[in-house]
């Protein structure tokens, strides 16, 4: 009988013991794929900050062209306002909504940077300077490492997401505190080609 008793507290022993083990690399997986998550995110903070950075030297070059176009210029520098009042660090991303907020600021100031380098089209004396195409080549290197850090990003995001929902993780996740995040979205629109007119 006393036998019995112990062949049975070594099984919960046993049973404790690999439970607590599976538990603790549950645990420092889920952490690895969150830091892997918080990483990439720095890395799109960086890629918008460098295009943030790069934008009071554009709009300087394009004002000493002369007559540009004032509306354009202060849309841009407002964009760029909005765009870096908003800041997002790693702990916010569970929420949905601040990053919608954060996505559509990056996406104002992009836009008002494409309206830039359009009209700049119809200003050949500024789009003959150095200093504009530095800059402007410099932009089109930065977007691309924007595109780049949040495909990035999304990849990260969709394996750590994957980790909480797998066995035996989903059962340890909640209790560690980790939730799914949320990957960046096409814009509204992305999805439709733009149309072209010659006519005009």
């Amino acid at each position: 009988m006393r036998s019995k008793r112990v062949i049975g507290l070594l099984v919960v022993l046993l049973l404790l013991f690999f439970g607590g083990c599976m538990g603790c690399n549950t645990y420092n997986s889920l952490v690895e794929q969150e830091e892997f998550v918080n990483e990439a995110w720095g890395n799109v903070e960086t890629a918008y900050q460098r295009r943030s950075d790069l934008i009071p030297n554009l709009v300087s070059t394009v004002q000493a062209a002369g007559e540009f176009e004032q509306e354009t210029l202060s849309m841009v520098t407002s964009a760029r306002a909005r765009a870096t009042g908003i800041t997002l660090n790693a702990d916010d991303l569970g929420d949905t909504a601040r990053l919608a907020e954060f996505q559509a600021a990056q996406s104002q100031l992009g836009s008002a940077l494409g309206r830039l380098l359009v009209v700049s089209e119809n200003y050949p004396q500024l789009r003959a300077t150095e200093a504009f195409r530095d800059l402007q080549a410099q932009l089109e290197g930065t977007e691309n490492r924007i595109n780049t850090a949040r495909t990035r990003y999304n990849e990260a995001v969709r394996r750590y997401n994957t980790a909480i929902r797998r066995m035996p993780a989903a059962l340890f996740a909640g209790m560690f505190g980790h939730s799914a995040r949320p990957a960046f979205e096409a814009d509204k629109g992305a999805d439709t080609a733009p149309e072209v007119n010659f006519s005009s």
